[in-house]
């Protein structure tokens, strides 16, 4: 029975009732309103009847040209993050490293609960990679998570060719040349890894090209943005501006900027970074920005108005098309190092000085340290800060993490490939994973070895009070039985809160049991 799970079609999904209500009523009327407004421009400029019009037609009027001009710069902008992704693959080394890393996961077998474990921190990373018979277990469950990259295809499918596709992407971030054409230190690289990859499988991959199971390869595959109105950028702009003017003068969250990182912060009068409880740093996800934030925002300032609270703001997932840096994303070095910069400079955290001749850990000065909060892809950022500088988070809260399990693929291709069938899934795709600014972000900023963040790589992983996960068993992005299983089996027991019945997103809405519960966590170490 278990040596068929590769090959078990995933359940056919079809559109429900709810994605005809959202498709005809919320998207279709989005998506028409540039084709009308060209409709309605041409048809004036032919007929000259604008000279006919009253006031109210000539706004009209000025209104639709807008959207007009819009449309060509959104679609100018759209041929610019096209172009597969140029930059370099990085260190080879450390990548080879990292997808080692992933061969070995899962490798060593673990109890679900822990129990067995000692305090050292096990794992699959002292596992040696070795020759999986077919039958074994761990082959079968490998084999079947690995498909997901595959399109969800039987696993009987996949050719060889498209698995050399996907790995010399995973690796070098390009596509796969003919063998005549490829370097002789890349073919190298590349067939050891798909001789480990065959092993960690427990059977060989056959030769030969299927393109019904091409590999996601995010990077360099045709980015898939949807227009939307001019009008609908602009409410977004004037409803963030407006909130964060709000926070300023009701909340005294100051906005500013380092080093090109933008923020809100809010630190309490007297507030002693020795004695007082430890800020929080906020790392929201996909979406709105402030505006799809608001609950959070509040109940982080007002329930804790004795806590400093930094907030760094994300134009480019935040749908802020105005703003400079909107195609520009912060890389992950710079990112990190910048936000562990501003909270030295902030005075909440230490850092050891760099240009210093010794930078022992010895001699290093000893962090106080934040307590950081991150939702969905805001756990990417809290990843880079946790490798660049886990010395400045003494405590972390993970709320529907995109980070851990990632290298399976589930969110990539919940998130970016699988089509819509529900209204929630084509509001996800169309006012998130559609959107230019996101699309870019994930599509041609996507460095999948930086983004995985591993167990060992999390400090007090399993004090339940100084780290803490949340995870909703209906979520539609990430696989949360997966990331529950992954987690529990290094030992987090205690620290990992599950909602069966959650989605994405719930654990951060007021009222809900998540967000009661985010709220205790925070409140429990609040000095710690």
């Amino acid at each position: 029975m278990g040596l068929n799970i590769p090959e078990a079609p995933d359940s056919p999904r079809r559109r429900d009732l709810s994605f005809f209500i959202v498709a005809l009523f919320v998207v279709a009327p989005l998506r028409l309103v540039a084709p009308l407004s060209w409709a309605f421009v041409l048809y004036t400029l032919y007929t000259g009847s604008i000279s006919s019009f009253g006031w109210r037609g000539k706004l009209f009027y000025v209104l639709a040209l807008c959207e007009v001009l819009f449309s060509l710069y959104h679609q100018h902008l759209v041929s610019l993050v096209s172009v597969p992704w140029k930059h370099g693959s990085g260190n080879i080394a450390q990548l080879q490293i990292a997808f080692t890393r992933v061969l070995k996961s899962g490798l060593a077998v673990l109890p679900d609960d822990g129990d067995l474990l000692d305090e050292s921190r096990p794992a699959s990373p002292a596992e040696p990679i070795i020759q999986l018979e077919a039958s074994d277990p761990r082959g079968i469950e490998f084999r079947s998570v690995l498909r997901t990259w595959f399109g969800r295809a039987p696993w009987s499918s996949i050719r060889q060719r498209e698995v050399k596709q996907w790995l010399y992407w995973s690796i070098f971030n390009k596509d796969l040349p003919e063998d005549h054409e490829m370097l002789p230190s890349h073919k190298s690289v590349l067939d050891e890894t798909l001789e480990s990859l065959e092993k960690r499988l427990g059977t060989k991959i056959p030769e030969g090209s299927n393109p019904a199971a091409s590999p996601i390869r995010m990077t360099l595959d045709k980015v898939c943005v949807y227009a939307r109105p001019f009008f609908y950028y602009v409410l977004i702009f004037v409803v963030n501006w407006y909130l964060r003017s709000w926070y300023s003068k009701h909340w005294n969250l100051r906005h500013g900027s380092h080093k090109g990182l933008e923020y809100l912060v809010y630190i309490p009068e007297n507030w002693d970074s020795v004695n007082g409880p430890r800020p929080t740093v906020f790392l929201h996800g996909l979406g709105l920005g402030l505006l799809q934030y608001y609950p959070v925002t509040r109940d982080l300032r007002l329930k804790f108005p004795d806590r400093p609270l930094l907030i760094p703001l994300q134009p480019h997932i935040s749908q802020d098309i105005f703003h400079p840096s909107y195609l520009d994303p912060i890389c992950r070095q710079d990112l990190a190092d910048r936000l562990a910069g501003l909270m030295d400079e902030l005075g909440w955290v230490d850092l050891p000085n760099k240009d210093s001749d010794d930078l022992s850990k010895e001699n290093a000065v000893v962090s106080p340290g934040v307590t950081m909060v991150s939702h969905s892809n805001g756990s990417y950022l809290h990843a880079w800060c946790l490798k660049q500088h886990p010395e400045i988070i003494t405590r972390s809260c993970f709320v529907d993490p995109v980070t851990f399990c990632s290298w399976e693929g589930d969110a990539c291709y919940n998130f970016l490939y699988r089509i819509p069938t529900t209204g929630f899934e084509l509001i996800v795709s169309y006012f998130v994973g559609t959107e230019l600014g996101v699309a870019n972000l994930l599509r041609r900023h996507f460095d999948w070895s930086s983004n995985a963040l591993w167990y060992e790589e999390i400090p007090n992983a399993r004090d339940p009070s100084r780290t803490f996960f949340l995870l909703g068993g209906r979520d539609d992005i990430i696989n949360a039985e997966r990331v529950t299983k992954y987690l529990s089996s290094h030992g987090v027991r205690k620290g990992i809160w599950y909602d069966p019945n959650g989605l994405h997103g719930d654990a951060l809405h007021s009222g809900g049991a998540g967000h009661t519960r985010v709220m205790q966590w925070l409140r429990e170490t609040a000095k710690m």
